[in-house]
């Protein structure tokens, strides 16, 4: 017990002692940017009201978008990844965690073999069985860095999968609005073609009577077989985009087929996302932003981890076990056993610490690049896609009047040249005209609702930062969950 106590004594000083070496990370002032806007500089819609974005896709009303959502994000590799990674630095924050704790081995052998103690040579067996045990000891706090590393490495690779289904999620429900605008334009080019082609039946009917001239009855049926091949075009690229649905969600596509008969030629109408009134609110909904600046975190820490490097490593190791020797002269039982520190103490190595102490400072240097260049991209695409939508909003009033004047201008050219007031060249002009405009409002709807879904995107897709730790913690006890989907 004496010599117990004596080396208990001087361990407990030390451990009295520890310091913790790198700076201490503070997220407020590592996050702050010159530059950083405090307000939006484009009108925001509805006033910046708030609505909540967590069950956004819901409020679409349009379940068919809501299945190739969920289905895409089951299939979506760009997800299978993130969880993956996730599972990595889960379990490199196991490994980091583990450093700090006592190491306990079982050994074990047997031998038999000569021995001269003094006297003839004897044959013997030895057998020895040992606990062994040992603990590093974090006098500089090395290894709590280490652990706080990993720790906001995993949170980052939470974040990271949470972009990842946000962009799953978003890709599709633009490429399902682009099918259903399709679908619009699809129709408006088969109602064009079946009017141009009711034109040229009536111009070869007159034609054939006397009462119009083999030229125009000739440029009627040109200008029908114009509006059936960009009807085919068009019906062309929705099929295409059914490919791509197909491609994206892993749907058969008869399956599919099926399922946006669904909503046939009805565009998503989506509820008014997110737009807070400062900017700064929207960098922490960012999962991206939220990502950097955990990776900013773990830069931090890692420039702790090496600068404990630089400085003695105390370990406390210890062993027992039973040991057996066995001849012919007779056998000895023993238990052997020890104790104590074990110090190691950094004389020379040709800078290389000093240099990953430096290393790891120039990272952290990189890591606050990186956030900040994150953090204006965010403020960046959030303001386009204010613009975006302020000016599709207006386009699509002006847009709604312009197809309504030239589709009731059409409707008085067919009539006049119904009855011979108008030639079919003014007709042909005024039905280019309509059709354009149609084709136009058709577009800009479409893009309204693709701008909403950007602006979704742009402000963090209903995730946000105050999420991560709760999150991560269900990572770190059940990691499965997100590699089975459970985790939403």
């Amino acid at each position: 017990m004496t010599y117990l106590r004596i080396l208990v004594a001087p361990l407990a000083l030390l451990l009295s002692a520890c310091i913790t070496l790198g700076p201490d990370y503070d997220r407020q002032q590592s996050t702050q940017w010159e530059t950083e806007p405090k307000v939006w500089q484009e009108p925001l819609p509805h006033e910046g009201e708030q609505v909540t974005l967590v069950s956004w896709w819901a409020q679409f009303n349009d379940p068919v978008l809501i299945e190739l959502v969920e289905q895409s994000q089951k299939q979506s590799n760009s997800m299978a990844q993130a969880a993956l990674r996730i599972a990595q630095s889960r379990a490199l924050l196991i490994t980091a965690d583990g450093a700090a704790l006592p190491v306990l081995n079982a050994t074990g052998g047997i031998s038999r073999g000569t021995y001269q103690l003094g006297g003839p040579v004897i044959v013997a067996t030895t057998a020895q069985a040992q606990l062994q045990a040992g603990w590093e000891i974090d006098l500089f706090g090395g290894l709590a860095r280490g652990s706080e590393a990993a720790r906001a490495r995993l949170a980052a690779q939470v974040a990271n999968w949470h972009e990842a289904r946000i962009s799953v999620a978003a890709d599709t429900a633009s490429l399902y609005t682009n099918f259903r605008g399709c679908e619009q334009l699809s129709q408006l080019a088969r109602a064009d073609a079946q009017s141009r082609a009711q034109t040229a039946r009536l111009t070869q009917e007159l034609a054939q009577t006397g009462f119009q001239s083999p030229a125009v009855a000739a440029l009627a049926r040109a200008s029908a077989a114009e509006g059936q091949s960009r009807a085919v075009a068009q019906r062309a690229e929705c099929d295409l985009l059914i490919k791509a649905l197909v491609a994206l969600t892993a749907i058969p596509e008869p399956e599919l087929r099926s399922q946006l008969v669904k909503g046939t030629r009805v565009l998503p109408k989506p509820a008014m996302p997110i737009v807070n009134r400062i900017p700064a609110q929207v960098l922490v909904q960012r999962p991206d932003v939220a990502a950097a600046e955990r990776e900013l975190a773990a830069a931090s820490a890692d420039i702790g981890v090496r600068e404990a490097e630089r400085f003695p490593r105390l370990s406390l190791l210890g062993n027992i076990g039973p040991l057996s020797f066995e001849s012919a002269a007779g056998s000895i039982s023993a238990t052997s056993w020890s104790i104590g520190p074990s110090l190691s103490l950094p004389i020379f190595d040709g800078g290389r610490r000093a240099a990953n102490v430096e290393t790891a400072k120039i990272a952290y240097e990189v890591a606050a690049t990186h956030y900040r260049t994150q953090a204006r991209r965010a403020v960046k695409e959030v303001e386009e896609a204010l613009v975006r939508l302020d000016s599709l909003n207006q386009r699509e009033s002006e847009s709604l009047k312009a197809s309504q004047g030239y589709r009731e201008s059409l409707q008085a050219a067919q009539d006049r040249y119904k009855f011979g007031l108008s030639s079919i060249l003014d007709l042909e002009e005024t039905r280019r005209l309509s059709v354009n405009a149609d084709n136009i409002l058709a577009i800009v709807r479409r893009e309204r609702v693709s701008a909403y879904i950007a602006l979704y995107r742009a402000v963090g897709g209903g995730w946000e930062a105050r999420d991560l730790a709760s999150v991560t913690r269900a990572v770190q006890q059940n990691p499965s969950d997100i590699l089975t989907g459970k985790l939403q």
